[in-house]
């Protein structure tokens, strides 16, 4: 029994966490975005459709894995969403 145990300790794999982060932390930890801000863009992540049907592209923040949802919290990927910030980034 001690061998199972010392067996199943050994091959157990600690995989690194996530940085998540709240709305009101991320525009903490960024000053340039306000908590508003943040909300803008977590509702203009996916794609939408105007009152006459027409498709409103999102700004692909979906798509880039940023935004996690448990319930009604929402949450922020910080590596995800710093990729999608250096991916937006003007090359001027």
């Amino acid at each position: 029994m001690e061998t199972q145990a010392q067996q199943n300790t050994g091959t157990v794999a600690i995989q690194p966490r996530r940085r998540v982060a709240t709305v009101a932390q991320v525009a903490a930890a960024y000053p340039v975005f306000s908590q508003a801000a943040i909300r803008d863009l977590v509702f203009k992540a996916a794609d939408r459709q105007n009152s006459r049907g027409d498709r409103i592209p999102g700004n692909g923040l979906a798509e880039a894995g940023a935004i996690l949802r448990i319930g009604r919290k929402v949450l922020f990927d910080l590596d995800a969403f710093e990729a999608w910030l250096d991916s937006r980034a003007s090359s001027h």
